[in-house]
C-alpha cells in the first residue's frame, strides 16, 4: 500500500524576538542562502584494475538493463547513459525520513515531490508571496489567472536555510515583507531503533512571524 504525504501546517504570531526562542535554529547547523548556487556534484571514476574485477557486474547490468527496455520500462540503475540533469547539491533535510521516496524543502526553499494549489474565489488579486527565490516558467502568459498574480519578489540574499537533522529551518529576514521575520521549522518523526513511527508519513511546519 502507497504512503500518501501528510503535511501538518501551524502558525505561531506575536512573537518577541526570534533569536532566543525556539525559532532560532541552534549554532551547529549548516547554513546556506536561499539565492546561493548549489555546486554540481562530481563523478568519480574508477580504475582498470576495478574495472576488470567488476567485469561481471556490468555484465549483468547491461542485460537488466535492456530486459528492462524490452518490456517498455526504464531501468533505475543504468550506469551505462548520461543523464541530461546533472545532481547537485540542493536537497534539505528530509521529511519523511525513512519513507521510500521523501518530501524535503530543498536549500533554496522549494519543495520537492510536494505541491500546493491555491484557490480564491472573487479574482485573481494577489494574497500569495511566494517564500522562494526565482521565477515559475508560465509567468506572463495571457491565459494565466493564477501564479502570475503571487509576489515573485524574494531575492534570498537575507534568507537563510539551516539544517540539523532531522529537523531544518528557514529564516526569512526583511524579506519579501521588509517589516517582517518570519521562521519556518520543519521536523519529522525519527526515533531511534523505531522503525514503525520513524516511517510514518507526516511532517510539521511551524511559522513564526514578528
Amino acid at each position: 500500500m502507497k504512503k500518501s504525504n501528510a503535511i501538518s501546517f501551524s502558525i505561531a504570531g506575536n512573537v518577541a524576538k526570534l533569536d532566543f526562542d525556539s525559532a532560532a535554529p541552534p549554532e551547529q547547523a549548516l547554513r546556506r542562502k536561499l539565492n546561493s548556487h548549489a555546486s554540481l556534484l562530481k563523478e568519480f571514476s574508477i580504475t582498470f584494475t576495478e574495472a576488470i574485477k567488476m567485469i561481471r557486474l556490468g555484465i549483468r547490468l547491461w542485460h537488466y538493463v535492456r530486459e528492462e527496455a524490452s518490456y517498455g520500462r526504464k531501468a533505475p540503475i543504468n550506469p551505462f547513459t548520461r543523464e541530461s540533469c546533472k545532481p547537485s547539491a540542493t536537497q534539505g533535510v528530509p521529511l519523511e525520513v525513512v519513507a521510500y521516496r521523501e518530501v524535503s524543502e530543498g536549500s533554496s526553499g522549494i519543495f520537492k515531490y510536494f505541491l500546493i494549489f491555491i484557490s480564491r474565489e472573487g479574482g485573481n488579486k494577489k494574497y500569495a508571496s511566494v517564500l522562494a527565490p526565482g521565477q515559475h516558467d508560465g509567468i506572463g502568459k495571457s491565459s494565466d489567472h493564477g501564479i502570475s498574480s503571487w509576489g515573485w519578489n524574494l531575492t534570498g540574499q537575507h534568507s537563510t536555510y539551516h539544517a540539523l537533522f532531522p529537523r531544518a529551518w528557514t529564516i526569512y529576514d526583511g524579506e519579501p515583507d521588509p517589516e517582517l521575520k518570519i521562521s519556518c521549522r520543519q521536523i519529522s518523526p525519527f526515533i531511534p531503533h523505531n522503525y514503525r513511527e520513524s516511517s510514518l508519513p507526516t511532517a510539521v511546519f511551524v511559522y513564526t512571524v514578528r
